[in-house]
């Protein structure tokens, strides 16, 4: 299956856990807001857009947790038919000085023809991809994984018909929300959480989507 992955070049540094970017942006590939036309679906995901920091939890298949950190930000791209991340995640903070240990992407377009969103994460340092799709369903945005490679915990050999991955944004507000990674080794009758976050606006950081312009068409 063809995948595209857009990966920014956005000469980001990561300094005393701040996130600045320098001239290496892209031309073209920031928007002011979501399109026009499609300004209320996109703000799904565009009600996040912004700095966002938050503390993570890694729940290993024996039981074993590992606790985590990092920061979280979400910028309009493409025209504004699309929002695009950068994730930045240290999993083990129970020694000084932890290193980052992914600096990933996420892009996730809105597609009016199936009312559901196409979403890429790239995680280059683990060298993964996985893709989904995305809707809301209820109070939550469900991200059902489509495609994975690069991931051993989503490449074990089961059969893909058995074995079901999803990524959940929950208990949303204006300036925190929950998100949780969950699994399935059943076709989907049990679910067995493997990673969540905790996630809150940095202080002084951008706001969310919702004060920014709408695109032009």
């Amino acid at each position: 299956m063809k995948r595209m992955i857009l990966l920014t070049a956005l000469g980001l540094s990561f300094v005393g856990g701040a996130l600045a970017a320098s001239a290496g942006d892209i031309k073209g590939l920031n928007a002011n807001g979501p399109a026009r036309e499609y300004a209320e679906k996109l703000m799904l995901f565009g009600q996040f857009v912004g700095d966002w920091e938050f503390d993570m939890v890694l729940i290993h298949p024996d039981g074993t947790r590992l606790k985590g950190n990092g920061e979280w930000h979400f910028g309009w791209v493409l025209e504004g038919r699309a929002i695009q991340d950068v994730w930045i995640a240290r999993d083990d903070i129970s020694k000084p000085n932890a290193p980052v240990t992914e600096w990933g992407t996420t892009l996730r377009s809105y597609d009016p023809r199936t009312d559901a969103w196409h979403v890429v994460w790239a995680g280059p340092r683990r060298g993964s991809v996985v893709t989904f799709t995305g809707r809301k369903i209820g109070e939550e945005i469900v991200m059902e994984v489509d495609g994975v490679q690069g991931l051993p915990c989503m490449n074990s050999g089961e059969s893909a018909s058995v074995r079901r991955g999803r990524w959940i944004f929950d208990q949303i507000t204006a300036n925190s929300f929950h998100w949780r990674e969950v699994i399935s080794r059943d076709a989907g009758k049990t679910w067995q959480l493997e990673q969540e976050m905790f996630v809150r606006r940095m202080k002084g950081g951008s706001n969310s989507g919702t004060d920014r312009g709408v695109s032009q068409p």
